[in-house]
């Protein structure tokens, strides 16, 4: 198969009088009348004049003399009937930080050497051969602490006399008075310049300034005064956003200072951005922080990864709110024309990138991953974003692809369907056109990859037709089962999964072994002369991510960290793959007792090397007889000391989670990507991959109950009335047969049970029959039971009996 070169990885309230500036303020709109496709910022004298007409208009006796910052150049919208620009003004921020991100990951083992884009003089990028391409993927968005930027300069400023107390009694007094005019000057001032902002908000100190870490802002105090300015007259919040467009059209000379980045950060804070009213200004803003450098963006990531969760949360859902009511406004006509600022999601887009990188980069996240999931863009043209996305390097337009950690797992779903759709087609087609200019005549089943097995040499038989048709795993999937009248419908594929799994899962079977105290499985370090079936395993989880089949295999979430390095096969078969980053933390979600020994060596406060007496080796029993493994050249006669002994643990989980498995795992990786080759799998987190592969062990009941489909029969039935009352009475094993039984699988698909399209038809049959299912169409025929106890003793017989299949 040919891919494309990837790309360079890089609920509002109305509009009011309450706020101010409105959106027609010319003082705002001065950058969205530039010229979008323009590369370089425009020269001082142009920006002089249109701020000379623009101010001269908004304000009565404004200056003319400022500067606009330089804006974010060539931008282009995003989707959903918007407009897009010919080039894109955001060079994806994820390639600065997935990039950086695999440092550790690929040192040593390639030449490659990474290039951070300028921002500012965005070029269309050469093509990349197949090992660069991987290595600036796109899927995970995290920072590096070890990063070394240069500490911005501090200048000088007053230093705030008011305190937190003074504020809050002068904010208590106003309110029991009504005279907010000491209130209205406090805010009017403090906002009026980034240095005022800094001036009333910076912590001061005399010892030096040596970390990123520590912003020097007092977060106590900005939390009061925002949560004050909610409560205020308006007056003093027109203030505030007044004051605010003074410091963003200030003259920049030179580089930003650290006062700079602190009043960015303290601006994004303002909750009145909440207000659709006071986009405009908002726009602006992020336009600005977007267009700083990748060092003053680490300055920030690593600030906002010390918010706490309310407040990260909080900014987090103004972004998505921004972005979403950009794509879809509800009302049109109160914000500015779509041509005019198509640089606007994208702009929201990168600073909420800066977010999500702060998020992953704090141990453990602040907020879950899914936090920065839009669902409005389900709603919009995913293909055509995914397209864009794949062709970057050519057309250079902005696509939410850019940043997958805004779309959510439904969306990337139906993105990796359609892709494996596209894919089927193509194949079958080919096939066809091979036959046709044969002069053979065509058969229909050359469009399936049709599988024939017989239930006992499963394992067997199904690797041997998968070796045998390896050509044809991208094509639509059958079983049939020899000696069965079943017919696929989709019935037949989901229980050749399930019993295909739990057979090669068994203890017995060799291939994995089972962790009862983290109870998932991890590959048998023994060795074989054979790693076939390993590769099946693999193929078994592409087929099923290929044909939309939830599985239940309970490997760690390391295991799919793991599957994505890299997430597209290296072009060189010497390349290593499979080899994840692994640390002491993933060794605890396969053997946590063996971690949390480890941990406890890493804490030990005696002489390492006189009380455990270890060196750097590891010894497993193979075959009844224990063999040993040096963890470095000459590990046997290395002592773990108190000064090495971190060496020593990192070594060991290597060793465990990769070395020692790596013909396994190999084969495995290998077996997986025959069938999910695609550039899709970039867009993925390892938590998505096994979303994908196992569905959801969550059941909730009370959703399918609410989103069933009936046919012959009422909700308000009786029968229907008794069914649902014994289910949700029914223990989770039950529960999970009823699912298996109705469906082929009994874990949950993404999207959860509300997508299941689960129906229930009226029997004819006696009542003395059992119900009977159709797992192609997830439809369950009932009888009309009389009493709530017949029906619950003939479907529990029924759920707990059901394996084969058969024609009516």
């Amino acid at each position: 198969m040919s891919l494309q070169a990837p790309p360079q990885p890089s609920a509002t309230t109305a509009a009011s009088d309450l706020l101010l500036p409105t959106v027609g303020d010319k003082r705002l709109l001065l950058v969205c009348g530039m010229n979008e496709a323009s590369l370089d910022p425009p020269s001082a004298e142009a920006v002089g004049a249109e701020q000379e007409q623009g101010v001269a208009e908004a304000e009565d006796g404004g200056k003319a003399s400022e500067k606009l910052p330089p804006p974010l150049t060539g931008s282009s919208t995003a989707s959903g009937g918007l407009e897009r620009g010919p080039k894109s003004d955001i060079s994806p921020f994820n390639s600065f930080i997935s990039t950086i991100s695999q440092k550790q990951e690929d040192a040593g083992s390639s030449p490659t050497q990474f290039v951070i884009a300028d921002i500012k003089n965005v070029k269309e990028l050469p093509p990349l051969g197949h090992d660069v391409r991987q290595k600036q993927r796109n899927s995970i968005d995290t920072l590096p602490v070890e990063m070394k930027v240069s500490v911005p300069p501090e200048a000088p400023l007053p230093i705030q006399t008011k305190t937190v107390q003074d504020f809050q009694e002068d904010v208590e007094k106003a309110k029991l008075s009504g005279d907010w005019k000491t209130v209205y000057e406090f805010y009017s001032t403090t906002f009026d310049s980034f240095s005022e902002v800094n001036t009333a908000f910076k912590k001061y100190s005399n010892a030096p300034f040596n970390s990123i870490e520590d912003c020097r802002v007092d977060i106590k105090f900005v939390n009061a005064v925002y949560d004050a300015l909610l409560i205020t007259p308006q007056d003093i919040q027109k203030c505030v956003l007044k004051g605010t467009i003074n410091g963003l059209l200030q003259e920049w000379k030179g580089s930003r200072t650290k006062d700079d980045l602190r009043a960015y950060f303290i601006l994004i804070q303002n909750p009145l951005f909440s207000n659709g009213s006071t986009y405009v200004i908002y726009a602006h803003l992020l336009r600005q922080i977007a267009a700083l450098t990748e060092g003053d963006h680490h300055v920030l990531v690593h600030w906002f990864k010390k918010m706490s969760q309310k407040k990260l949360k909080m900014i987090i859902e103004r972004l998505l709110q921004f972005i979403s009511l950009r794509l879809f406004p509800a009302k049109p006509e109160e914000l500015p024309p779509v041509e005019k600022c198509n640089w606007w999601i994208p702009s929201g887009t990168k600073v909420l990138s800066l977010f999500n990188a702060a998020n992953n980069l704090a141990n453990p996240p602040i907020i879950p991953y899914t936090d920065f999931y839009n669902s409005t863009l389900d709603h919009i043209d995913l293909m055509e974003e995914y397209h864009n996305w794949q062709s970057y390097g050519n057309s250079q337009k902005f696509s939410f692809c850019q940043y997958p950690f805004i779309i959510s797992i439904a969306a990337k779903k139906v993105i990796i369907q359609r892709d494996s759709e596209q894919q089927m087609i193509n194949i079958a087609r080919q096939s066809l056109v091979d036959k046709v200019s044969r002069r053979q005549r065509p058969d229909m089943n050359m469009l399936f990859l049709n599988v024939k097995v017989r239930r006992m040499h499963l394992v067997s038989d199904s690797l041997d037709e998968l070796t045998r048709k390896r050509e044809d795993l991208k094509k639509k999937l059958k079983v049939t089962f020899v000696g069965e009248a079943g017919l696929d419908m989709g019935g037949l594929t989901k229980e050749w999964f399930l019993l295909l799994i739990r057979q090669i899962f068994h203890p017995d079977y060799g291939m994995f072994t089972y962790h009862k105290d983290s109870r998932c499985h991890w590959f048998s370090s023994l060795n074989c002369d054979n790693y076939s079936e390993f590769r099946l395993v693999g193929a078994l989880m592409g087929l099923a991510v290929y044909n939309s089949i939830t599985l239940d295999i309970r490997f760690p979430p390391c295991c799919y960290k793991k599957l994505l390095s890299p997430p597209i096969v290296p072009g060189d078969q010497n390349t290593p793959v499979g080899i994840g980053s692994v640390t002491i933390d993933d060794l605890n979600q396969v053997m946590p007792e063996l971690a949390h020994g480890l941990k406890e060596l890493l804490a030990y406060e005696g002489n390492v090397e006189e009380d455990f007496y270890s060196t750097f080796q590891v010894f497993q029993e193979e075959f009844g007889v224990i063999k040993c493994y040096n963890l470095k050249p000459g590990g046997d006669k290395i002592p773990v000391t108190n000064q090495n002994r971190k060496e020593y643990v990192q070594l060991y989980v290597d060793f465990l989670l990769n070395k020692s498995i790596y013909k396994q795992f190999a084969a495995f990786y290998y077996g997986f990507h025959s069938v999910c080759a695609s550039y899709a799998l970039l867009l993925l987190r390892p938590e998505e991959v096994e979303i994908l592969v196992c569905g959801s062990p969550e059941l909730d009941m009370n959703a399918l109950q609410k989103h069933t489909q009936y046919d012959g029969y009422q909700k308000t039935d009786v029968t229907i009335r008794h069914f649902w009352e014994v289910v949700l009475e029914f223990p989770l094993e039950l529960q999970k047969k009823l699912l298996h039984f109705a469906t082929g699988s009994d874990r949950v698909p993404v999207g959860g049970l509300a997508d299941l399209n689960f129906k229930i038809s009226k029997s004819e049959a006696s009542t003395d029959w059992l119900p009977v299912a159709h797992t192609c169409f997830n439809q369950l025929c009932l009888p009309p039971y009389k009493t709530k106890k017949e029906l619950k003793e003939k479907l529990t017989i029924g759920i707990s009996n059901a394996e084969g299949f058969g024609l009516e």
